[in-house]
């Protein structure tokens, strides 16, 4: 089901905020690990040049198998490696992640999870709910009492109740990408995470792939 050692990647990154097509990178497979996988520096379809890719990056892959079939996955980027060339490392899909068709990003599910906010110029500290949240990031409500902008910067402590009764506390730094006003109730705000350790992360991919299977079976 994994791709295989030299076999071909082909990659989008899927944290880009635009509905225009994407341009598409290909990368080769270096090395399998346990949790990751090892790929050369992707260069583009376009032009051939390479792609620099940065800590935390999302990415939204395919691979062709023999038979033709395309497999996609969304994963990640966890780091570097310097061999005989530079390698990058990205996260290694849980085999349920490997899908017959393209989501734009990580899954993202409906969920009313608390969480703690926190601004970095002074000490104004909320709780609020999220809408929704991804491997990617999430949205909440906000509070009319401390008004947000896009772009401003957050510490955030997410709370995670996973369906066998267990509690995560998740913390992350995150960015306002966008507030979106409703006509009644609060408004919605959309954050990415800019600052997450990838164990956190998994945290909230994990519960995401338990609320879709909640989802199936409903």
């Amino acid at each position: 089901m994994y791709p295989k050692v030299n076999e071909m990647l082909y990659l989008q990154l899927a944290s880009a905020e635009t509905q225009e097509p994407k341009e598409e990178f290909k990368s080769r497979v270096a090395e399998m690990k346990e949790d990751s996988l090892l790929i050369e520096i992707p260069f583009s379809q376009e032009n051939g040049r390479q792609k620099r890719l940065h800590l935390g990056e999302e990415l939204s892959i395919y691979y062709i198998s023999a038979d033709g079939k395309k497999s996609y996955f969304n994963s990640y980027v966890l780091g570097f490696l310097e061999d005989q060339i530079q390698l990058v490392r990205i996260r290694k899909p849980e085999p349920e992640g490997i899908t017959a068709f393209q989501r734009r990003g990580f899954l993202r599910v409906n969920a009313s999870l608390e969480i703690a906010v926190k601004f970095h110029h002074d000490f104004t500290r909320f709780l609020a709910r999220t809408r929704d949240v991804s491997g990617g990031g999430l949205s909440f409500y906000g509070d009319s009492r401390h008004p947000l902008t896009e772009g401003q910067p957050l510490s955030c402590w997410l709370l995670i109740n996973y369906r066998n009764g267990t509690v995560e506390h998740m913390p992350f730094e995150g960015e306002v990408v966008r507030i979106q006003d409703q006509e009644a109730g609060p408004a919605i705000v959309m954050l990415k995470f800019t600052d997450i350790k990838d164990a956190e992360r998994q945290k909230v991919i994990k519960y995401c792939f338990e609320r879709q299977l909640e989802t199936r079976n409903a």
